[in-house]
């Protein structure tokens, strides 16, 4: 059974960074593609990136692009969301997701293909 647990939430001020944890454990974590999602209060949850098992690709939301980096330490059974450059807007629940057999920029933004959810962790940004 896979399980996944998120850290590193929190309150920052507009302009600031955060890094983001998603600690995995259960079935072979490389063979996984892992996603990043959030939720805002009144909305729809949303892709923000992932990445896949073969060729290590990474995939990102255009509202991220450019300010954000997803890893992943498979020493560690890991995966990392780094977010810079803050806004306001990114203030919301985050999830880490994880599936098999998404390998594609589509497949990867899709978030009916995961299987196994985390529970989130909270990042507020104060404009």
């Amino acid at each position: 059974q896979v399980q996944l647990v998120e850290s590193g939430g929190g309150f920052v001020q507009a302009g600031g960074s955060l890094k983001l944890a998603c600690q995995y454990s259960g079935r072979t974590f490389a063979s996984m593609t892992m996603g990043w999602f959030r939720q805002a209060p009144g909305k729809e949850r949303e892709f923000v990136a992932g990445i896949t098992t073969f060729r290590v690709s990474t995939f990102y939301a255009d509202s991220i692009q450019g300010r954000s980096t997803i890893s992943k330490d498979k020493d560690q059974n890991t995966v990392y969301l780094q977010i810079d450059n803050l806004k306001p807007e990114d203030s919301a629940v985050y999830y880490c997701a994880a599936a098999t057999g998404a390998s594609t920029a589509r497949s990867v933004r899709d978030r009916r293909i995961y299987t196994s959810w985390g529970r989130g962790t909270q990042v507020t940004v104060s404009s």
